[in-house]
């Protein structure tokens, strides 16, 4: 019965995609279309690459999860979904085609590309972050799960060609799944990046790479020369994010030098590594972190940060794949203190089951570190007051790390969506504090 669902769910998809772009007049040939897609990362990847072609004098469009822009004019995205329908989502290109945007960037998740939300749209720039572990509620397993992605590889040569612009494939190397996208990118032109961890021959590399809490600095390494490049980003993984951006606009021929001036002023991205400044001496984190793999990249690069204790505030979506949901909970215990549980993005699932299938990780993660459930283990269903109580139990040196939110403005909890801000909790805490 299910899968009888999807067939009628994609065969609606595959009609208004159709529908929509001949409503609105295939805006997206028009303009060059990167796509990003994989597991985490997108946000960041595709707000950098806007970034840097807006510094570079090119008027640029953006589709995230977080917001909509067209050049630096900046509209939320309030739909609780990345990818959005036909419909609303060729609105967006025609508004940025007559805006005079020569490019567009858009986040792609498996969703939109195995329901054919995005047929039509003839991308010229495919960039692949990474493939973890996520929606296996919905593709089964990670073989489906990496079949959806590489659609959007697949779709760069038999789509429409725009004149003079190449089809382009940009994979991270040191991906286990590196391979299938290289071979599967039917591309004029392939591009890899990394860190050299695979083995193979990035064409994009970092190397000597130093660390700082609120920053990264490294050398890249491209065929086209190197350029040391100061990240005003912390962790590893953004480091990965920076060169999937840097490898997209080097091939467009923009240069290392204008790179590197462009991340120099870029911003962070809201609910991304996000860190509240405040005058209690705790390093307040808030990041968008909800796969085991987003999790134990933030919780380690914090951790070596750290002096204090490590108290981590965090659910997990209701309705959503709930397999993953003990081994947040482990990955969780490797790493804290203190932890606090509280609801995500619940919408009709029980909140309370919930928190239960993740502190049933936690038991089992604690067994390979000295973590006291009795003492240290918080249930608060309320994510405010859960926010609060992890706040309260820090002193100075601790940090605080609250995921899964990030910089959403909803909450979905049964069918209403409420405003919401775990940034706006935690300032309005420390504003008492004062």
């Amino acid at each position: 019965m299910d899968n009888f669902i999807k067939s009628i769910k994609k065969i609606k998809h595959w009609l208004f995609a159709h529908a929509a772009n001949i409503y609105y007049g295939n805006p997206a040939k028009k303009m060059t279309i990167i796509g990003v897609t994989g597991t985490n990362g997108k946000t960041t990847v595709a707000t950098l690459i806007h970034h840097i072609l807006n510094e570079s004098g090119y008027k640029t469009g953006l589709i995230s999860t977080l917001n909509f822009k067209i050049g630096n004019k900046v509209m939320d995205n309030l739909w609780k979904m990345t990818a959005l329908p036909s419909f609303p989502l060729q609105k967006y290109l025609s508004k940025m085609e007559k805006a005079g945007c020569k490019y567009v960037v858009m986040e792609v998740t498996s969703h939109a590309l195995d329901q054919f939300r995005t047929l039509g749209i003839p991308y010229d720039i495919a960039v692949f972050t990474n493939l973890t572990h996520e929606h296996l509620d919905y593709h089964l397993n990670m073989r489906n799960y990496k079949e959806a992605k590489l659609k959007l590889f697949r779709s760069l040569k038999n789509t429409f060609r725009k004149p003079g612009v190449n089809k382009i494939a940009i994979i991270n190397q040191d991906d286990k799944w590196a391979k299938d996208f290289w071979l599967a990118s039917n591309a004029d032109i392939k591009m890899s990046y990394g860190l050299g961890k695979s083995g193979e021959q990035e064409q994009i590399l970092a190397k000597k790479i130093t660390a700082f809490p609120d920053k990264s600095r490294f050398i890249v390494e491209t065929p086209y020369g190197e350029k040391e490049i100061t990240l005003p980003m912390p962790g590893e993984f953004n480091i990965y994010n920076a060169l999937a951006a840097i490898a997209t606009c080097v091939s467009q021929n923009i240069s290392l030098e204008k790179i590197d001036q462009s991340l120099k002023t870029f911003k962070q991205v809201a609910g991304r590594m996000e860190s509240v400044k405040n005058q209690q001496g705790i390093n307040i984190i808030v990041d968008f972190a909800h796969t085991p793999d987003a999790l134990n990249k933030v919780y380690a690069t914090l951790k070596s940060l750290t002096h204090g204790k490590t108290i981590l505030v965090f659910g997990a979506t209701g309705e959503r794949d709930k397999t993953k949901r003990p081994i947040m909970g482990a990955i969780a215990a490797k790493y804290a203190d203190v932890i606090v549980l509280t609801n995500d993005d619940p919408y009709h699932e029980d909140q309370k089951e919930i928190i239960e299938e993740i502190a049933s990780g936690i038991k089992k993660g604690s067994r390979d570190k000295n973590f006291k459930i009795d003492q240290n283990l918080f249930k608060i269903v309320d994510r405010k007051q859960a926010i609060i109580k992890g706040l309260s139990l820090a002193e100075k040196g601790d940090c605080v790390i609250i995921t899964g939110k990030g910089g959403e403005k909803i909450m979905a909890i049964g069918d209403k969506k409420i405003p919401w801000s775990d940034r706006g909790i935690v300032e309005e805490w420390l504003k008492s504090r004062r």
